[in-house]
């Protein structure tokens, strides 16, 4: 495989950091959001429009297109609901004073992870929590969800990874092998395996096949892990460091393919937080503390 690095875009007008991207309501939009509390949905670089702003941080969002509906993470104020089309709040699901790590799908359930290591079940027909529990006495930073196997996997800051089924949310498996907090989880290769990333600026491969026996471990980065994304028509996996550097990996044998940094193509000057694919583009979207979004030609 061929790769030709080439920043295409950078999108400026947030405030302050960047903490976390999603897919938009349309093929060519993506919405981001970060330290500064605005929801902001783009098209083009010079296009960005405000379509929320919240009090507090936000680290986590997640867009269901289909139903033009974007749940969005208010850090101590639990979850608003946007009306994409409308582009208005519809409603706002309280959750207490904690901090919202994560939040995935799985069927009509949004499941969010937190700051205090509980885990909350919202049913999305009701709009309403049907179910919390607390997975680990620290905090839930990250989720992955394989509906494959019907399993879901937490990342927690007690260094371990759990694993539930997404029927009753029984514990299936506590996985260890990290020496410091997991902060991004990716099931790949036909969701048999799981990548976890760490802050120990490690990568770690388990095959859920073999109870989730690790197969892997590489010192990926110089510092912390911050996301890990699988690019499946490419059998490739992306992750973003505390580095303040992106790496290409290939999928199949963890060999690291390219490097995309400052002195090597004008990236991120600060930690990069979080990657977006754009499969119809075949573009890569990275959010980093400098404020900005920057979109990437990787071939």
């Amino acid at each position: 495989m061929d790769f030709n690095i080439e920043k295409v875009e950078t999108f400026t007008g947030h405030k302050d950091c960047v903490y976390t991207l999603c897919e938009g309501s349309s093929d060519k939009s993506f919405y981001s959001a970060g330290a500064d509390g605005l929801v902001v949905e783009w098209a083009k670089a010079d296009l960005g429009r405000p379509i929320a702003k919240v009090s507090n941080s936000v680290y986590a969002m997640l867009n269901l297109p289909n139903e033009n509906k974007l749940w969005i993470a208010n850090n101590t104020e639990g979850l608003h609901l946007i009306d994409t089309k409308k582009k208005e709040e519809v409603l706002n699901v309280p959750l207490g004073k904690v901090s919202i790590f994560d939040i995935k799908q799985h069927g009509n359930l949004l499941i969010v992870s937190d700051h205090i290591g509980f885990l909350h079940i919202l049913d999305t027909d009701s709009n309403r929590f049907v179910r919390h529990f607390e997975g680990a006495q620290k905090s839930a930073r990250c989720l992955a969800v394989s509906t494959k196997r019907n399993e879901m996997a937490v990342g927690f800051s007690d260094w371990k990874i759990r694993v539930y089924d997404l029927e009753k949310f029984e514990l299936k498996h506590v996985i260890e092998g990290h020496q410091n907090s997991v902060f991004s989880l990716q099931y790949f290769g036909d969701n048999d395996l799981l990548v976890s990333g760490s802050r120990d600026a490690h990568l770690m491969v388990w095959d859920s096949e073999k109870n989730y026996q690790n197969v892997a471990r590489i010192p990926a980065h110089n510092f912390a892990i911050n996301h890990i994304i699988y690019i499946q028509k490419h059998e490739l996996l992306a992750t973003c460091s505390m580095d303040k550097s992106i790496k290409i990996w290939d999928a199949e044998n963890l060999e690291l393919k390219k490097v995309i940094d400052k002195s090597r193509n004008a990236s991120h000057g600060t930690s990069v937080n979080k990657l977006l694919w754009r499969e119809k583009e075949q573009f890569l979207l990275s959010a980093s503390d400098d404020r900005t979004i920057s979109m990437w030609n990787l071939f």
